[in-house]
């Protein structure tokens, strides 16, 4: 379980991880050295996996996303690990959920356009073996996209 004072930091960090170690200690109320080693040890106890810059997909080129949902005639382990190791390398996959349910996997994708999501689905989603049905929706409206945890 994470200390309120390691909360804090998360928070801020979620915020705006460019803050220098000087500007996130101000933030939470802790000295600079206290605040560089909670955000050390968070770091190497995994909690902080690592940092990035939130892209708009619009304006960087990406106008279509869709919500896919594959599954699998049966789950066979092969089949199962083979599917896995080809989403993971396939960067229009953002996000790949196992779930229950009717489908077995959810994935997040993002592309160019709808010649390109026909691409990715062709050349990509309905070789994979074991794939048994694929449905679509295509994201008409972004309402909430949001990466922070909810720390209070």
């Amino acid at each position: 379980m994470l200390e309120s004072k390691d909360r804090r930091i998360l928070a801020e960090l979620q915020r705006d991880s460019r803050l220098t170690n000087q500007e996130l200690a101000d933030k939470v109320g802790m000295s600079t050295s206290a605040t560089w080693r909670r955000v050390k040890s968070l770091e190497e106890d995994g909690v902080i996996e690592r940092y990035t810059a939130m892209v708009n997909p619009r304006k960087a080129g990406f106008g279509l996303a869709s919500m896919v949902h594959v599954s699998l005639a049966r789950h066979e382990e092969r089949h199962v690990d083979h599917f896995i190791r080809e989403v993971l390398q396939h960067p229009e996959v953002l996000e790949c959920f196992a779930t229950s349910g009717e489908a077995d996997f959810h994935l997040r994708v993002v592309v160019e356009d709808i010649d390109a999501y026909n691409r990715f689905l062709d050349a990509f989603i309905f070789k994979l073996p074991g794939v048994s049905q694929v449905r679509s929706n295509i994201i008409l409206k972004e309402i909430k996209a949001d990466t922070a945890l909810p720390f209070k």
